[in-house]
């Protein structure tokens, strides 16, 4: 595979987090004592389930966007989604004054569908297991001249996602791991970045579904591993391969990614939902079921934990935690 990833630093996230200023909220960061006896150790929850549209997307898509220049704006933007990173160009385009265009899986979850046309987002639906979505996407944008922004594989996206983690440090201090969800690795290599300036000598882990563990694979091999499209009720991690630019980040700054399982997603949702009072997307479970399941040895450290959206249907949210 030839390396045409463009060089990512700390400080494209600090001049990220100054554009994104004032547009993107900065969420709380939660404890709780009760999470902490689990998992024996002292946990600080980055909660970006509060963030604008509901996840971190917002951050990596208002970066991208604001770096436009006006042929670029005049033309508008276009991507593809499986439902948070749509939400998030949608909003930050209308937010911009500029079209959107979405190119979402038919079985995209329908809350997602609906906030996305909610921001005046144009959404173009695709099957996810017979078509290929980069592919729809590069056709429609030579067609309609708009600037492709994809989910992840994009250094301004990249740069964006890491300011959530830039607030986490600089809130918490330094920490001795910093657990973060992979789907397709833009919050991971973000998050990196943050870390290796902020805090050197933390531990960063990526956690997958069990069912998409592609980037375990990748790390474990040293080359981007390609997978179908996995099953699992974490949708904002079914993804089938890491993007160069993340992977190049990643294998850099990155010291494991692990896995877990539905099941333990769904206890971790309704860990949040009874003892925190919040509602958390499976996806948006993975960072915190690790820890709290002891996928990864935490005892006695100090642990950040990336809450990554809180997008989910309400009826399914029910029968996910009522089974």
């Amino acid at each position: 595979m030839n390396d045409t990833t463009t060089p990512l630093s700390y400080s494209d996230v600090e001049q990220a987090a100054a554009r994104i200023e004032g547009a993107a909220h900065r969420t709380p960061v939660l404890t709780s004592r009760t999470a902490d006896a689990m998992a024996g150790a002292q946990l600080f929850f980055k909660a970006e389930n509060y963030q604008r549209m509901g996840a971190f997307k917002f951050r990596g898509a208002y970066n991208a966007i604001s770096k436009f220049s006006e042929a670029q704006r005049q033309a508008g933007v276009l991507t593809f989604s499986s439902g948070n990173h749509a939400q998030a160009i949608a909003l930050s385009a209308k937010l911009a004054g500029i079209k959107a265009a979405i190119i979402m899986p038919k079985d995209a979850p329908e809350l997602k569908v609906r906030a996305t046309q909610g921001y005046g987002g144009e959404v173009i639906f695709y099957d996810r297991y017979t078509e290929n979505r980069e592919e729809i996407g590069a056709r429609l944008a030579r067609e309609r001249g708009m600037t492709l922004i994809p989910p992840y594989d994009h250094p301004d996206v990249i740069a964006g996602q890491g300011t959530a983690a830039k607030e986490l440090f600089d809130e918490v201090g330094e920490l001795d791991i910093l657990l973060v969800p992979l789907g397709g690795g833009g919050l991971l290599a973000g998050c990196a970045l943050a870390a290796s300036k902020l805090s050197p000598n933390c531990t960063v882990i990526g956690v997958e579904p069990e069912a998409g563990n592609d980037g375990q694979q990748s790390l474990r091999s040293g080359q981007i591993v390609d997978i179908g499209v996995p099953q699992t009720i974490a949708d904002g991690a079914q993804t089938s391969h890491l993007g160069q630019h993340n992977f190049a980040v990643i294998k850099k700054l990155v010291s494991d990614i692990v896995t877990v399982s539905d099941a333990q997603l769904v206890e971790t949702m309704k860990f949040f939902a009874e003892r925190m009072k919040m509602i958390v997307e499976p996806t948006g479970c993975l960072a915190a079921a690790a820890a709290m399941h002891g996928v990864v040895p935490v005892a006695g450290k100090k642990v950040g934990i990336l809450i990554s959206g809180g997008n989910v249907d309400l009826a399914r949210f029910s029968k996910l935690v009522s089974a």
